[in-house]
């Protein structure tokens, strides 16, 4: 495994473990609009290193594990940190966003970093096969993107589960916005690509500037 992925996956393990064993440290380091606002800005890095419990946990780090030698082989293991800083900033500040009005609003989790890479190696290899929740067939990368975005993008609209759509929604657009700046030779090679990946991004620009969302 790259030192680099085995590093993050480290600090998610023993960050999240301390948390599960330690109830303060977890209440002090997740993300928490009330105290980020009142200057507490460490919980934008800290909650994506702290999960709910071993599943959560687990499911980040595995399909981290999965798609992470994608976006190395593709962009080098410096740029992979900068995809993955920046996703997961991407996917806090968009939660910060969302729930400004609610104090209360709190979430954990690498999901939004872990989108980003997602969305990377999405982006470098458009046509490698992926499943989606219960389709028993895989289907091409670029639509399964399409269609989680879109699943996030309502799954935020209509508030389902106690899942961090938005932070999904924010990590997934950080990793194509990076990507495009670091491969801008996607936009000529696989200009099909880009515009597909950015529809539901259109879209949920489009729902916010009307006020559905």
């Amino acid at each position: 495994m790259n030192p680099i992925v085995l590093t993050i996956i480290a600090a998610n393990v023993l960050m999240s473990f301390k948390g599960f064993n330690d109830r303060y440290f977890f209440e002090r380091y997740k993300f928490q609009v009330g105290p980020i606002n009142a200057g507490q800005r460490i919980r934008l890095l800290s909650s994506a290193f702290l999960h709910v419990d071993i599943s959560h946990l687990l499911f980040n780090m595995l399909t981290l594990y999965f798609f992470a030698d994608v976006v190395l082989w593709g962009v080098g293991p410096l740029n992979f940190i900068l995809i993955y800083a920046v996703s997961l900033f991407a996917g806090n500040w968009f939660s910060l966003k969302r729930h400004n009005s609610e104090p209360y609003y709190s979430a954990v989790g690498a999901s939004g970093a872990v989108m980003g890479i997602l969305y990377a190696a999405i982006m470098l290899m458009p046509h490698m096969g992926l499943y989606l929740f219960f389709i028993p067939i895989p289907i091409p990368a670029w639509l399964f993107g399409i269609l989680y975005l879109l699943y996030s993008i309502y799954g935020m609209k209509r508030q389902l589960g106690s899942i961090g759509h938005d932070a999904h929604i924010g990590g997934a657009v950080g990793g194509y916005a990076i990507m495009l700046l670091l491969r801008p030779e996607l936009l000529v090679t696989d200009l099909w690509l880009v515009l597909l990946m950015a529809l539901p991004i259109g879209l949920l620009y489009l729902l916010e500037q009307k006020g559905l969302i």
